[in-house]
């Protein structure tokens, strides 16, 4: 009898020992699966179409931060790494007697359907079609602008005339000398080389080393079905938005 508790001991005690090899394995599994899980952080730094449409809180969100309001008209967001570069862009600027000032920065899904609708409602003498097409002079439908990356940037003054004289002129000139130098391109430009889209925009500057990334993985993975929820997104279509204006920028910043 004695020598059965024995055994039977034994056993128990090598079964036990399985249990917490088999306890401790599944428990390195485990570690295992949540380092390969990256952190909020990272998770929110990976490209989903959530991001490009612009339906997700970017003043939350831990990859843009808060402008400084000397370097702003108003309180706005971009994303770090753009605003960094945008910094330095600024000191250099400065150091040849420029002074930069930001009007807008990211612009999520929510205030860019704002702005849209409102300029909708303003045009309501045209035919829906023309009321679409007055507002694509300047403002994109949402879920198709660049503003919701916190990429894209205007600078300060939102009318063509202010950089085609004067002080306007020498910010204008210092800029297409020098913005690329950082990373930053004017992707609006004149249409007479072929460029389709929204209008002439000298104040619109681009970060292109994260903005390029957006475009292809917008184009890879958006449909027409994916711009939706405001009034006059039926139109969008027959608008060629994906073509023509989320992909009507200058060919040198295509390049």
């Amino acid at each position: 009898m004695k020598s059965f508790l024995a055994v039977f001991s034994i056993i128990l005690f090598v079964l036990s020992c399985n249990l917490k090899n088999k306890k401790i394995n599944t428990s390195e599994n485990n570690l295992i699966q949540i380092d390969t899980i990256k952190p909020e952080e990272n998770l929110n730094k990976a490209i989903t179409k959530v991001f490009v449409l612009g339906k997700f809180e970017y003043r939350v969100d831990t990859t843009f931060t808060k402008v400084n309001s000397e370097h702003s008209a108003k309180t706005l967001y971009l994303k770090k790494e753009v605003y960094s570069a945008f910094l330095d862009m600024l000191n250099a600027a400065k150091q040849d007697g420029i002074v930069l000032k930001i009007l807008s920065g990211t612009r999520n899904y929510k205030e860019q359907k704002a702005i849209w609708e409102r300029k909708w409602n303003m045009y309501n003498n045209l035919k829906p079609l023309e009321r679409a097409q007055k507002i694509l002079e300047y403002s994109s439908m949402p879920s198709s602008s660049r503003h919701h990356w916190g990429t894209d940037l205007d600078l300060n003054s939102l009318s063509n005339s202010y950089f085609s004289s004067g002080n306007g002129k020498t910010v204008y000139d210092w800029l297409n000398a020098n913005a690329n130098d950082f990373g930053f391109y004017q992707v609006y430009t004149q249409k007479d080389s072929g460029r389709t889209g929204y209008n002439l925009e000298k104040w619109h500057w681009s970060y292109l080393p994260l903005a390029s990334k957006y475009l292809e993985f917008y184009n890879d993975n958006i449909t027409y079905k994916d711009i939706n929820g405001f009034i006059g997104s039926e139109l969008a279509i027959d608008l060629n938005i994906i073509e023509d204006y989320v992909n009507g920028i200058s060919n040198k910043a295509k390049e």
